[in-house]
């Protein structure tokens, strides 16, 4: 998936060209900037659809189920209220869009409104999914979704309308189809997701009110993102939101990497905690923080240095930026692998409203501070990514520091079990790689993939001596005696 990722976002650029890249990728960034709510919601969903999954309780967890869907449904008519009002009025008035480009851009936000809409009401099923774990399933519509997307791109080059326009349109198509997959996949699986207009006044008012904390941090989220991106189209043109959109293509590739693991072990979490199973609670916590890390690392490392040639390699055209955006998402992207285990134990304990409060505070100091610096100082557009990047830092610090004493995790514990295994591992394979590229010299393709293979094995490595506990490395030696006895070379080595 990753690999056809960015090799569809290389079509795209190119069908698409720099500029219509651009006002794709910022003319979209406003409605997402109120799709807020449906990830508020998503959030909750998991979280109830989890506990009660864990109670057994099935008439309960179909109420639950109708609940919910009624409460998407209502949100949804909001978004599309705000939408062509306020989200419109935006768009016409204050972004900065070549004239002759307009009539497209509005195309492109009209699809995207739709493709919000049915995102919000096909969620109760993507977290029904989720919460019964059946991840073989998520995987496969995922992968789907990925081929659908480049066939797309494909179909880019051949278009007898303007590219940007039908690419806006078959976006809708694709999450139309994907939405309805999920829908008749649940109906035939789940029993609770038969909906009913049903609305329990106990169950929606403890729905609204975690999602309504958890607003808190999404919008905080889609603040500080969309913000930013607004901020360098005012600042620098629709040429620097490309080059910020290339950056978090690549970077939500390399996530691929780690959020499948995640949200497999999300669940288990959340009902860890309910059971009150500390221990396993604390453990899983440690693991999904230090694996995901780890599988997060074995693509930075590569990526961070050879970024330039990888990048020419893949879009030919780079725009100016992309490269420096590049190597502090994907930094970026290493930090926010350890929030998703920490706000998932948060989300288990239901008492996110203090720590809600002051990370949203943290995250959306993001966008004045870099408005203070462009205005005051005339920094540079990578300078405003090092701006985000330190406060995603100190977010994360303050998160460990006001959740894991609710969750009965001391502190302690917590540094020596994760902090310290990752740093070390980051702080050594980054010594040992650095080093053996400036003797590989990466000219062609075929050097890059020696290069990529020994980071890899390298980092895997240190990872196994350095990153792994004993009882780890005792169930990878079991993992791979148990393959090696599936092959002829495990019966020989038996004989």
């Amino acid at each position: 998936m990753m690999v056809l990722q960015l090799y569809t976002s290389r079509l795209v650029l190119q069908a698409l060209g720099v500029e219509n890249f651009g006002i794709y990728n910022v003319v979209g960034g406003v409605i997402a900037m109120l799709n807020f709510v449906n990830m508020s919601l998503s959030n909750a969903n998991s979280r109830f659809i989890a506990v009660e999954i864990g109670s057994e309780n099935r008439n309960e967890l179909k109420k639950l189920f109708s609940c919910i869907m009624s409460i998407h449904l209502f949100f949804a008519a909001i978004i599309l209220l705000l939408s062509e009002t306020i989200g419109l009025w935006f768009i016409m008035t204050k972004l900065v869009i070549p004239e002759e480009r307009l009539t497209a851009a509005i195309w492109v936000y009209q699809s995207a409104v739709l493709s919000s809409i049915i995102s919000i009401i096909s969620s109760p099923y993507n977290g029904l999914i989720i919460a019964h774990e059946k991840m073989s399933a998520f995987a496969a519509i995922s992968i789907f979704e990925t081929v659908a997307k480049f066939f797309v791109a494909i179909v880019l080059f051949y278009s007898p309308i303007d590219c940007l326009v039908l690419y806006a349109i078959l976006q809708v198509f694709i999450q139309l189809v994907i939405r309805t997959i999920y829908m008749l996949y649940c109906k035939t699986k789940f029993e609770e997701s038969s909906y009913r207009i049903i609305w329990d006044k106990k169950i929606s008012s403890n729905i609204l009110s975690f999602a309504g904390w958890t607003l808190t941090g999404n919008v905080a989220v889609m603040g500080y993102t969309q913000g930013l991106n607004i901020l360098l189209n005012i600042f620098f043109g629709t040429v620097v939101n490309a080059a910020r959109g290339i950056s978090i293509q690549v970077q939500a590739a390399a996530r691929m990497f780690f959020t499948g693991f995640q949200t497999a072990i999300n669940p288990q979490i959340i009902k860890a905690y309910a059971q009150k199973n500390y221990d396993r609670l604390h453990t899983l916590v440690f693991m999904s923080s230090r694996f995901s890390f780890y599988l997060m690392l074995l693509v930075t490392i590569p990526l961070c240095i050879h970024t330039q040639y990888i990048l020419e390699l893949w879009l030919g055209n780079v725009p100016k930026y992309t490269a420096e955006f590049v190597q502090l998402m994907l930094l970026v992207g290493l930090i926010n692998t350890l929030q998703n285990p920490t706000m998932t134990a948060l989300h288990a304990t239901g008492k996110i409203k203090k720590v809600q409060i002051i990370e949203s505070s943290l995250l959306l100091s993001v966008v004045p501070l870099a408005y203070l610096f462009l205005i005051t100082y005339h920094i540079s557009p990578v300078m405003v990514y090092v701006i985000y990047l330190v406060i995603e830092l100190l977010t994360q610090l303050v998160r460990v520091y006001m959740i894991y004493p609710k969750i009965k995790l001391k502190m302690t514990d917590y540094f020596m079990k994760v902090m310290y295994p990752i740093c070390l591992v980051s702080i050594v394979s980054a010594s040992v790689c650095l080093p053996i590229s400036k003797v590989l010299t990466v000219s062609n393709f075929s050097m890059l993939l020696v290069a990529i293979v020994t980071y890899v094995m390298m980092t895997s490595g240190i990872v196994f001596i350095l990153g792994l506990q004993q009882s780890e490395k005792q169930f990878v030696y079991k993992i791979i005696k148990r393959r090696l006895k599936k092959t002829d070379i495990g019966q020989k080595c038996k004989l």
